[in-house]
């Protein structure tokens, strides 16, 4: 997924389209963590350790956006909204894990805000297989429209 993902993001830059990252991440009290995580005292992605950046692998770039959120949508209690309107793209290209969860929940959310949503099906994925199928299912020709990177790439180029 790391090469699929690079694949995309050059795709991207090669079109000159702005490269938006999410993150998640928790205060080490877990105070702004989930109701489960505080409940049962999980910690991970916490402020402070390597659990909450993005992978080195990635290639991020001094000119892209990272926003850090709190729950499983990119919209929820974050600036995204903000950083949407200045950037004005014609339409969201989502990509990430975990499908059934955070890619889901970010795409619902852009879905009612009117956003055009391509789904990057090369760079998304999730541990539980069966819930990403299924959620695929459901939002593919209704919330969103479900692209390889070379159809997003050939989409692009037409643009």
């Amino acid at each position: 997924m790391v090469c699929a993902m690079n694949d995309l993001l050059q795709v991207m830059r090669d079109a000159s389209r702005p490269v938006v990252w999410v993150r998640q991440e928790f205060e080490p009290d877990l105070s702004d963590a989930f109701l489960e995580m505080r409940a049962k005292g999980i910690y991970t992605v916490i402020k402070g350790t390597a659990g909450p950046l993005i992978d080195s692998r990635l290639t991020v770039s001094p000119s892209d956006t990272v926003i850090v959120k709190k729950r499983y949508s990119a919209f929820f209690g974050t600036n995204l909204d903000e950083v949407l309107d200045g950037l004005q793209p014609d339409c969201l290209v989502v990509a990430g894990i975990n499908t059934h969860a955070c890619i889901r929940t970010t795409v619902v959310d852009a879905y009612q805000r009117d956003w055009p949503v391509i789904l990057a099906s090369d760079c998304i994925n999730s541990y539980d297989r069966e819930h990403h199928a299924v959620t695929l299912r459901y939002m593919k020709d209704k919330l969103a429209t479900l692209m390889s990177n070379r159809e997003i790439e050939a989409m692009l180029s037409q643009r």
